[in-house]
């Protein structure tokens, strides 16, 4: 159902953006709660518990999201917030209740560039800059991508914004630049969709990691979830844990800096933060990666003129170091292969630039010794 829909998107724009605000009474600054969404259970409903209820009527959330939404107490029946084990029975009143009053989540077409890269009747290829999020939701109404395309497409009847039918086909996180594929018709996005689910695109991103990675290339397998000490953060569970979903990330080295590594990282699945939570967990977090402990000086000297390098290099690109460098798909009316590849913005290529700047230097002291 279109409801169920709209329920399952504002649920993960919540838990995603404003979970630090705090869901329940206590953490809310008034007290006051505000209803976001509500379903009624049906008269011939069997006892089930209802995060396995939620789940079975919000096809785009995880029981694991619905399970951290009961936990952050926004989850009520009848008004009192209750866990994940609670049993919904024939004419429960479910709703969704946050802190903060519902927002009108229309979408409105704002003037602002875009990069376009490719352009067809169909779908559009853009390159997203860092600083900039992909779709409104919770704090950020204004000044997304989808908000500029919707500009774009201003003139063009058959083009609704506001229809999930149509528009983003996947997402990259606001402070990752690179390619995103937007669909313009309903078939379009189905087909372009079913690529994404049964893993047939190509994407590989850039990305300068903390550490010197000594294999050429690697595999990194690990259920990823929502960590439960930072619900703003993601987490690597073990396989067989039950944990999270399943996401499986290959790496390769493409330029090693002694203390930090270029690396390219290719997606078999889609999870959020995958590469940003793959990466630590392996022992090498995003360079300037705040949320992963990427800000921190993790490896190199002690010297005040090392530290001052690395300060140097935060604020060359005061974000995680990662770039969404190539798409690949079959187009969805022609049935061509379709491949984008998409430059280093300036901070990352100065990033870089700096750091091999920094290691040709090292090198040279060295073999003057």
């Amino acid at each position: 159902m279109a409801e169920d829909n709209i329920f399952s998107d504002l649920l993960d724009d919540e838990l995603d953006q404003t979970e630090d605000s705090g869901c329940d009474d206590q953490n809310s600054s008034n007290g006051n709660r505000y209803e976001h969404w509500r379903i009624i259970v049906d008269a011939g409903q069997a006892p089930v518990r209802i995060d396995k209820f939620l789940a079975e009527h919000m096809q785009h959330s995880s029981r694991n999201r619905i399970q951290t939404a009961a936990d952050a107490g926004c989850i009520c029946v009848a008004g009192k917030a209750v866990k994940s084990n609670y049993k919904v029975r024939p004419g429960d009143v479910v709703t969704l209740m946050l802190d903060h009053p519902k927002h009108d989540t229309s979408i409105v077409a704002e003037n602002i560039p875009l990069d376009i890269v490719y352009e067809d009747d169909d779908l559009m290829v853009v390159n997203k800059p860092a600083g900039m999020v992909v779709h409104p939701g919770a704090g950020n109404f204004t000044g997304t991508l989808i908000n500029a395309v919707a500009w774009h497409m201003r003139d063009v009847p058959a083009f609704d914004a506001n229809n999930p039918e149509v528009g983003l086909v996947h997402r990259i996180d606001k402070d990752t630049s690179g390619l995103l594929v937007v669909a313009k018709t309903p078939e379009a996005k189905t087909v372009l969709g079913k690529q994404f689910f049964h893993k047939t695109t190509h994407r590989s991103y850039n990305a300068l990691v903390w550490g010197h990675i000594v294999e050429d290339e690697g595999r990194i397998e690990g259920n990823i979830g929502r960590d439960p000490k930072d619900r703003l953060r993601m987490k690597v569970f073990d396989p067989e844990s039950g944990i999270g979903k399943p996401a499986v990330t290959h790496y390769k080295v493409l330029e090693r800096f002694g203390y930090t590594t270029l690396v390219e990282c290719i997606l078999e699945t889609g999870r959020t933060h995958q590469i940003r939570a793959h990466m630590k967990h392996i022992g090498h977090p995003l360079f300037g990666d705040e949320r992963y402990g990427g800000t921190e000086i993790l490896r190199g000297q002690r010297s005040a003129s090392y530290k001052a390098f690395i300060n140097n290099c935060f604020k060359i690109c005061p974000r995680q170091a990662l770039h969404a460098k190539t798409l690949g798909f079959v187009h969805p009316r022609t049935h061509q292969q379709m491949d984008f590849d998409s430059p280093w913005p300036e901070d990352f290529a100065a990033l870089i630039d700096k750091w091999r700047t920094f290691i040709k230097g090292t090198n040279r002291t060295l073999n003057d010794q």
